[in-house]
């Protein structure tokens, strides 16, 4: 495996040769796609570079949980297609403090529990032992409680008289790559039961036994409102099927982003943001706070999924952070059943402002940028304290767009 721009020019020249012949236009950008290496809406990743070149993006990010083993697949689709490839990763992890002080941070669930991201990280993708033994246990411990879903699953069938059983394998073989995920068990469930049962009115009743006595109200046709019915009903907090995560299977905050820096990568916190009743998590509700705690934390880049956000909330985050020097990028998740466009918008199918998109473009070529010198040998966006190089950000968003030009040509 080899990564394209470490065969690059050296950064004068690179810059030479994109004030003289480069393109200056602002590219559209998705950096946050799941692939099927966790769980996404995509068949496979070709799917997502199909929709790509339909919807005119020119860079994507992948962004799989806990796993970096679609980074090669994905790095060979983006030379062939001549789409930039951003290399992220995401972890569930800890803030301890906020978990101690009952406070949301991005789960509205859970306190302290995090959504965490590295951005940018190093390809081809590598670990010092240690941290790579870290990230076997991370992945080993999400897929403990997998399995045990998976046997609490079967009891409750069989408690309700449902004659349908899963093994662990079995999903996996059939509906996942490296991780099975919750989402697989519903997607399993699901298609089961369709394929069991021939008639909708049989089906109904046996997803009401499923229920415990509750009528479903997703339609039969509707995959993703099903398997988030599945979700909601069996396999959270308080149904048939869950089972509590053990904390070994979250790290804390400073110990994702210690993987994170050591992989190559730019920490990144992942805002949720308000809610469809203007609602904000007691981490995010103060902006102020917010910054100081991020800083603190050693954290200089956020992203958004817009389509969870109101237009004019997010407009006034995104430009608050912009403006105190912190890296802003965009993404869909496509985390989900659903096939839904790669153009990010905002709630409501709000498009994003020309303003909104500029930051999110430029946030990339930062990171794009980081991701040149890091392959390159050299010192990318975060010093050897890892702190954010603010002062030269402007730079290296120039730097960026010279780098994704030379990929794309």
């Amino acid at each position: 495996m080899k990564n394209l721009l470490s065969t690059f020019a050296s950064k004068d020249i690179l810059l030479n040769w994109y004030s003289n012949e480069g393109s200056d236009q602002e590219r559209n950008v998705n950096n946050h796609i799941h692939s099927p290496y966790s769980f996404s809406a995509f068949k496979n990743l070709s799917q997502a570079f199909e929709m790509a070149e339909k919807e005119n993006i020119s860079i994507l990010g992948i962004n799989d949980f806990f796993v970096a083993d679609g980074f090669e697949e994905f790095y060979n689709l983006a030379t062939e297609k001549k789409v930039f490839p951003i290399f992220n990763i995401e972890f569930i992890g800890l803030l301890k403090e906020e978990q101690k002080n009952d406070v949301r941070v991005n789960d509205p669930n859970n306190p302290g529990r995090t959504y965490f991201c590295g951005k940018g990280l190093t390809y081809p993708f590598s670990l010092p032992a240690k941290s790579k033994i870290e990230l076997e246990i991370l992945k080993l411990e999400s897929q403990k409680q997998i399995v045990q879903m998976i046997e609490k699953l079967n009891v409750h069938l069989t408690d309700v008289g449902v004659d349908i059983q899963f093994s662990y394998e079995e999903i996996k073989e059939k509906y996942a790559k490296e991780l099975v995920r919750e989402r697989h068990i519903a997607q399993a469930l699901r298609i089961a039961v369709d394929e069991k049962y021939s008639s909708d009115d049989e089906k109904k009743e046996v997803f009401k036994k499923i229920y415990s006595g509750t009528d479903s109200k997703a339609e039969l046709s509707d995959a993703s409102a099903l398997d988030n019915e599945i979700r909601s009903n069996l396999l959270k907090a308080g149904g048939k099927a869950f089972v509590e995560e053990d904390d070994r299977a979250f790290y804390e905050i400073p110990d994702i982003i210690e993987i994170i820096t050591l992989a190559g990568g730019i920490p990144t916190y992942p805002v949720l943001l308000d809610n469809p009743k203007g609602e904000y998590t007691g981490f995010e509700g103060d902006k102020e706070k917010l910054y100081k705690r991020l800083t603190g934390l050693g954290i200089y880049s956020v992203e958004l999924i817009p389509n969870r956000n109101d237009l004019g909330a997010l407009t006034e985050f995104v430009k608050f952070f912009h403006e105190k020097g912190f890296v802003v990028s965009f993404g869909t998740e496509h985390n989900a059943p659903g096939l839904i466009p790669l153009t990010p918008v905002t709630r409501g199918n709000v498009p994003l402002s020309n303003e909104l998109k500029k930051i999110g473009y430029e946030g990339v070529c930062v990171i794009a940028a980081h991701q040149y010198l890091k392959a390159k040998g050299e010192e990318g966006y975060l010093n050897k304290k890892g702190i954010a190089k603010f002062n030269e950000r402007e730079d290296f968003v120039l730097l960026g767009k010279a780098v994704i030009e030379k990929f794309l040509n």
